[in-house]
């Protein structure tokens, strides 16, 4: 029995984009419904219930970060953004109200691909269709024990500290997203450090000389610039 189709509401204000993103969508086997404001996709969201919603944050009638908070009022489907290079503060704040990650244009389509495979494996795992095995969870030669709070490199045992584990095991949890420097600093610290990112640079820089091969040039524990950090399988 063949698994239902996915579907994604698509909305996004440039002609040639959205055609372009639809098309590729299409032809990974995805339902689309296309939308030219914010309106149009907030209705067919309420309407269509998709897997997947695609917003771009630059739309005639409404600011894309506003559109994102009024959907995370009344549902929790995945939110990808499109964003333009220069708009780095824009996509903190859509983050931060919600999105669960942004893909900057231009973009290749196997970009955009990866990109929707990592927010629809977020949501298996958060709805409960997909687990790590044993609770083992495992990128590069490093394997995260969640069930026995365990780290080992390469076979060897690592020695994280508290927060070190935290920030690892939040990252995993939410392996291939960006997940912004107020983020973490709210679920590792707590709402009164969001606005000192240095604390989180500092471990950062001793969880990468622990799990990383060269911390100088990570492959796994990424940092996108001026916006926070995200796990890379």
């Amino acid at each position: 029995m063949s698994e239902p189709q996915q579907s994604v509401v698509l909305i996004e204000d440039e002609k040639m984009i959205r055609r372009y993103v639809a098309m590729a969508l299409s032809a990974n086997g995805f339902k689309v419904w296309e939308s030219e404001t914010a309106q149009q996709g907030l209705m067919e969201t309420a309407s269509r219930r998709p897997d997947l919603i695609i917003l771009d944050l630059g739309l005639p009638d409404r600011d894309g970060v506003d559109v994102i908070r009024e959907l995370r009022l009344w549902c929790e489907i995945p939110i990808l953004v499109l964003s333009v290079c220069t708009e780095e503060m824009q996509k903190v704040a859509a983050l931060d109200a919600g999105a669960d990650d942004y893909l900057t244009k231009p973009f290749g389509v196997p970009e955009l691909h990866a990109r929707i495979r990592a927010v629809l494996r977020r949501r298996a795992r958060r709805d409960g269709h997909e687990d790590n095995e044993g609770g083992i969870f495992e990128f590069g030669d490093v394997q995260v024990d969640m069930v026995h709070r365990r780290v080992s490199r390469g076979g060897t045992p690592v020695h994280l500290t508290p927060i070190e584990y935290q920030i690892l095991t939040l990252l995993v949890a939410n392996v291939g997203l960006v997940l912004t420097h107020r983020f973490i600093l709210q679920k590792v610290w707590g709402p009164d450090y969001v606005e000192r990112p240095h604390y989180l640079r500092v471990f950062m820089a001793g969880l990468r000389r622990k799990i990383e091969e060269n911390s100088s040039n990570p492959k796994h524990l990424m940092t996108e610039t001026g916006i926070g950090y995200r796990l890379v399988r």
